[in-house]
């Protein structure tokens, strides 16, 4: 049995650049992709078509209206979900905007979603945003509503900021959160224009990261911190960038988590080895020894975020409980480590900044070793462990603090 994907009724208005036909095509082809489910391309089973001509009888279709742009969870959990209606909230009405039907029965649903008044095959469910996509099912480690939305010229940049939103991680470190969406926007916007694609900025940010490294090892303190804020800057922006023009790649994915991974306690490590440029401010056996406390405590830090996924949760361990994502704000990742290598240095003391960063990576390390012992105990004595993320409503019902920086 063969399953037939087919956009009709689509808006000539693009979104970051695409079609909402070009934008479906490519969160299902990614959808398909991760989820190790083949022939999108090659036709061996799943398949774009045109028209409802030619589809073999025992054929299942799922129709999408071009004019809305969906929520990847909503067209993935419709593929799964046979004879299914999914009806939007119109104003004071609702519309049916996709469906999953059989061949047989493909030509009056279309007809339906189209505005014509025909008589429905029977069989057939109504399914609504919130009953289609679960609250639970946790996307990007934030919470959020599923959407289908109309798209027209009058909403263009709103949807578009819709989706640039949504592209950001919920969970994250106070200056990606709260600092750089809006330059971020505007820069992901001008990459649009210029076509530039996320694997573009990732090779600037690489180059940038080697570059802010060497000018801590020569004592050029100020420009690597230049460099070194640029270069985390873009890396916000060719995440945003690969999610609002649907162009992530595993190479790309692969390049982008390697750079995050490996160049923090390599600038540390520099920054460290530029202090000879200046007075003796560090004996050469502390600096030894604060180099290696900082690789110990970087490597153990990323180690426990690692088990933690891998072994215990099917989510990060900054989404476990709610203090775990205020911890994320602050902990000894990379920008609030710059923070602390710009502060140091406007004091003219970078040799504290150094110190400051050590005590800093070993003082999260040491709490997340400390939040893993306690999932273990949580996992085998109470079960599967849950996101709080989990329990907050899809319409905002909870206003607490967290839920209100942490969820969408």
């Amino acid at each position: 049995m063969s399953l037939y994907i087919h956009i009709f009724n689509e808006s000539p208005v693009k979104l970051w650049g695409l079609t909402n036909a070009q934008r479906i095509r490519r969160e299902l082809a990614q959808y398909l992709r991760k989820n190790s489910i083949t022939g999108l391309d090659s036709g061996a089973g799943i398949a774009f078509v045109e028209s409802l001509e030619g589809i073999p009888a025992d054929g299942i279709l799922v129709l999408f209206r071009g004019d809305y742009i969906y929520d990847v969870r909503v067209m993935a959990n419709l593929i799964d979900a046979p004879d299914t209606l999914l009806r939007v909230n119109a104003g004071d009405t609702s519309v049916t905007v996709a469906a999953r039907t059989t061949a047989e029965m493909a030509a009056r649903v279309k007809a339906h979603i189209q505005g014509a008044d025909v008589e429905l095959p029977p069989g057939l469910k109504n399914e609504t945003l919130e009953t289609l996509v679960p609250p639970s099912q946790i996307r990007l480690k934030k919470a959020q509503a599923a959407f289908a939305l109309p798209v027209n010229r009058d909403n263009a940049r709103q949807l578009e900021h819709h989706l640039f939103k949504n592209a950001y991680k919920g969970v994250t470190d106070l200056v990606t959160k709260w600092v750089w969406p809006a330059p971020a926007r505007w820069v992901t916007r001008l990459c649009v224009r210029l076509g530039l694609m996320p694997n573009h900025v990732t090779a600037v940010s690489w180059v940038l990261a080697v570059l802010a490294g060497v000018l801590f090892y020569q004592g050029d303190l100020a420009a690597g911190l230049v460099m070194g804020w640029i270069m985390t800057f873009l890396d916000t922006v060719d995440g945003k960038l690969a999610r609002v023009t649907v162009t992530s790649s595993p190479l790309g994915n692969y390049f982008d988590h390697v750079l995050d991974l490996l160049h923090p306690p390599f600038w540390y490590m520099a920054w460290g080895l530029g202090l000879v440029s200046f007075e003796t401010l560090l004996l050469p056996s502390d600096l030894t020894l604060l180099i290696l406390l900082i690789f110990v405590g970087y490597i153990a830090g990323r180690l426990v975020e690692g088990a933690f996924s891998q072994w215990l949760g099917s989510f990060g361990i900054y989404s476990w409980h709610r203090i775990d994502s205020f911890t994320r704000l602050i902990t000894a990742r990379r920008n609030p480590c710059l923070i602390l290598m710009t502060a140091g240095w406007l004091a003219g003391r970078p040799d504290l900044a150094l110190e400051a960063v050590t005590v800093w990576t070993l003082v999260s390390s040491l709490f997340l070793i400390v939040r893993l012992l306690m999932a273990v105990q949580s996992r085998y004595t109470k079960g599967p462990l849950h996101s709080w993320l989990t329990e907050i409503g899809p319409h905002g019902e909870d206003q607490s603090l967290a839920a209100r920086w942490f969820s969408h």
